[in-house]
């Protein structure tokens, strides 16, 4: 079999791309009214469809798309400097005690993904080792961990595992962007939470007999020092990320010299927390709102960038024992979400965004995570606890009880 032809194209390409497929998720979002009323992220959306575009190219043409990643990799770490830029320590401490609760509610969910996909395995007759790569090493952990622990199985007899992992993710990854919403959707329907966003319209009602007294005219701003005003702001953000991106760089690379070893995203997001609380200290503003239009940009063309360049091709080769488990994958979370994080991280507001973030979490990766809580935000309020908790499980909690979990399963296998 003769090997495609590899047409690759460069950052500023993809950059122009992702923008593009957004641009198509947001006017499909809009026009199909399913996608909006359940709050499916337009990156989701457009990136679904771009990377269906790219298998049929590479089906039908022998061709394959490449995408150079550089500008992705980059805005992982913007966005999860505008995360810290806006994390005040006394919001961290009143997190505290829901983030050790999502940790110990991540340890047993683990348990359950891994238990889950051996059943499935066992189902189809396969080995069960099958079904820890149809668990938590490739839905809680991503592309990377199914390449790392596929080869650890490949090694180990199970043929394919690398592939079968990869797929497995592939699938994770869409299913995590498109179960959040509906979840979040049935949970605030379910239980008559009160959003920020409704909150804030009975304010406005409330207020809207009252009007100014005649005498008391509204000071006039000159426009050009309202719009000095807001370029003072973006500049200020801009030098803020960059200083995130590089220090938090710089401060990554000393940690692997020492031995450790840290997501890049974290410690941008460190240096990003460090900043802020040190602005208090000598009355610097940091402007949130230019800082959250920053960080949703990164967001949302990181995410169409990921999902975009996805291979479907290679998913093509174990269809239907990778959806059977897929699906038994989302019934799971779906029923570990509603009945277990809902509860008891408080059953309001914020518990109903947190766990759209976790089905991202458990399914796919911490930026899919991100982008269910933006969608349900956007429309519903801000939720500055749940920005600060799911993040730092994704980021640092969930690989470590990952690799615990699946060094639990490992040693009660059968050999292949």
């Amino acid at each position: 079999m003769e090997t495609p032809a590899v047409y690759e194209l460069q950052p500023i390409h993809v950059l122009m791309l992702s923008i593009l497929v957004l641009y198509l998720g947001f006017f499909l979002n809009r026009r199909i009214r399913v996608l909006g009323d359940y709050y499916i992220p337009p990156a989701v959306t457009g990136g679904l469809i771009c990377s269906l575009v790219v298998a049929a190219v590479y089906a039908g043409l022998d061709l394959e798309v490449a995408f150079d990643q550089q500008i992705r990799d980059v805005l992982l770490l913007v966005f999860f400097g505008t995360i810290g830029l806006t994390a005040k320590l006394r919001t961290l401490a009143a997190g505290g005690k829901a983030l050790a609760i999502l940790v110990v509610v991540a340890a047993a969910f683990l348990v359950c993904q891994n238990l889950t996909g051996v059943l499935v395995a066992l189902a189809f007759g396969a080995h069960p080792g099958y079904g820890l790569m149809g668990g938590s090493i490739s839905f809680a952990g991503g592309h990377g961990t199914s390449i790392a622990w596929g080869a650890e199985a490949e090694a180990a007899g199970l043929v394919g595992a690398s592939a079968i992992g990869i797929a497995f993710a592939t699938f994770g990854l869409i299913a995590g962007g498109l179960l959040g919403g509906p979840v979040a959707r049935w949970l605030i329907g379910r239980n008559g939470l009160e959003t920020p966003a409704a909150a804030e319209a009975a304010a406005e009602a409330a207020a809207a007999p009252e009007t100014p007294a005649p005498d008391a005219p509204a000071a006039e701003t000159p426009a050009d020092d309202g719009r000095a005003g807001e370029l003072f702001n973006i500049l200020t953000a801009i030098l803020l990320l960059a200083i995130c991106v590089a220090l938090g760089d710089s401060v990554n690379r000393f940690l692997f010299d020492q031995g450790v070893v840290l997501p890049g995203f974290l410690t941008a997001m460190a240096v990003g927390i460090a900043i802020t609380n040190l602005s208090d200290l000598f009355d610097f503003e940091i402007h949130p709102v230019t800082l959250g239009k920053f960080g949703e940009v990164a967001l949302n063309v990181f995410l169409a960038m990921s999902l975009m360049s996805m291979q479907l091709w290679t998913l093509a080769t174990a269809v239907g024992p990778i959806l059977v488990a897929l699906m038994a994958q989302m019934l799971m979370i779906t029923f570990v979400v509603v009945v277990v994080v809902f509860r008891v991280m408080g059953r309001d507001y914020d518990a109903c965004v947190i766990s759209s973030g976790f089905v991202g979490l458990g399914l796919g990766a911490t930026p899919v995570a991100i982008a269910n809580m933006d969608a349900v935000t956007t429309r519903f309020g801000p939720s500055p606890k749940a920005f600060l908790v799911v993040p730092l499980v994704g980021a640092f909690f969930i690989d470590i009880l990952n690799a615990l979990v699946i060094k639990f399963f490992i040693g009660f296998l059968p050999p292949v």
